[in-house]
């Protein structure tokens, strides 16, 4: 039985690694992970391979030249290819990149069984190109593996097959859990000089924040505002990083002397960094859910989100980009009003076992009826 996992970017080893490790446990499975070689360079990508201990073997298809408009059909070619040389009897796709859409697509020509982890998420903002790929995943695949009760209704809500809906938690979650104690090992804090709980994180990748000078500049703007009240602490994204250069706001950053500019980080670093947080903004989807997880008040620097849930049980505010909503939210957190939130249901670091049980029972019974 053997099972391929298509990954492309960092939080795609996030999610699988748990996956994997669960499948590891039941006799007759293979399992080989295909990078589609969207992130490859060591601080994006092989180092979260190395850090969570995955094991499977791996086949780098280096399809290159990553956010450009013909990314998702250089990535369909190579796993046509790879596929007809590995010969799955299942393919996973995690999240809602390029790379997901793309496996979910191939198997479906070739009539491969494709079980989507993640499944169900909507933020009902068909701007996104995550959100197009969101929703053409999951109409493809034939397992959708959601991780909260808002995913299953939006899949009912699309006509979907309750059979194909299986609620087994949040993937991400496992691996934050598994990896938490190791994390606060690291001296990543010391190192940056900072105190626990006297400093803010913030992140920027969404195409929709950095690709545009003017949002890109209101953003900084802001960013000065808040390293006046808190230091703050921001690893590069390289996307963001070339528009920082580009529009030539990043010397404007280097010169505020409460801002923190890193390299991207590894996945225990940058997990160590964020649970010794006292605030995090963002605009990356698996930071509301660690945040939540963390108890770490989260501001959302988007107008929505596909993780609700977050929301409503979690430490997540959508803020959107209004330099006054953020600078009030920001205040409010430092006055000691921030969210607490709670853990939302099945994040309780089982959800990939749950996972890897409705793969196997499904492709069990799927070549029992071909055999």
């Amino acid at each position: 039985m053997r099972i391929v996992h298509v990954v492309g970017v960092r939080p795609n080893f996030i999610k699988i690694a748990p996956i994997v490790e669960a499948l590891e446990q039941y006799s007759g499975v293979e399992q080989v992970l295909v990078h589609t070689g969207q992130h490859f360079d060591s601080s994006m990508s092989r180092v979260f391979f190395d850090e969570l201990a995955i094991r499977t073997p791996m086949v780098n298809l280096k399809t290159g030249a990553p956010g450009d408009e013909s990314e998702t059909g250089r990535i369909v070619a190579a796993l046509d290819g790879a596929f007809d040389e590995l010969r799955p009897e299942c393919v996973v796709v995690v999240g809602d990149v390029n790379s997901t859409l793309a496996g979910a697509l191939v198997a479906a020509k070739k009539q491969i069984p494709c079980a989507h982890v993640e499944a169900g998420l909507r933020s009902f903002d068909r701007s996104m190109p995550e959100e197009i790929n969101r929703i053409v995943t999951d109409h493809l695949a034939d397992l959708l593996l959601t991780p909260s009760e808002d995913a299953d209704q939006n899949l009912l809500a699309e006509g979907i097959s309750h059979d194909s809906i299986h609620r087994v938690g949040n993937v991400v979650v496992d691996t934050l859990l598994q990896n938490l104690h190791r994390a606060k090992q690291r001296p990543i804090v010391d190192s940056l000089g900072f105190r626990e709980g006297r400093y803010a994180v913030a992140t920027l990748h969404r195409p929709s924040n950095v690709d545009r000078a003017e949002v890109l500049e209101r953003l900084c703007d802001t960013l000065g505002w808040i390293q006046e009240q808190i230091p703050l602490v921001l690893p590069l994204h390289p996307r963001t990083r070339q528009r920082l250069e580009n529009f030539s706001l990043f010397e404007r950053l280097t010169s505020m002397e409460g801002l923190r500019l890193t390299e991207p980080m590894g996945y225990l670093d940058f997990l160590a960094l964020t649970a010794s947080s006292r605030l995090v903004l963002t605009d990356s989807g698996g930071l509301q859910e660690e945040t939540t997880m963390l108890g770490i008040p989260c501001l959302t620097l988007r107008g929505s989100t596909e993780r609700p849930v977050t929301v409503s049980l979690g430490t997540n505010t959508i803020v959107g980009l209004d330099p006054t909503a953020i600078r009030n939210a920001v205040s409010e957190v430092l006055r000691g009003d921030g969210k607490t939130g709670t853990v939302p249901p099945l994040w309780d670091g089982m959800a990939s076992r749950r996972a890897a049980r409705v793969i196997v029972e499904f492709l069990d019974q799927d070549l029992a009826t071909k055999g």
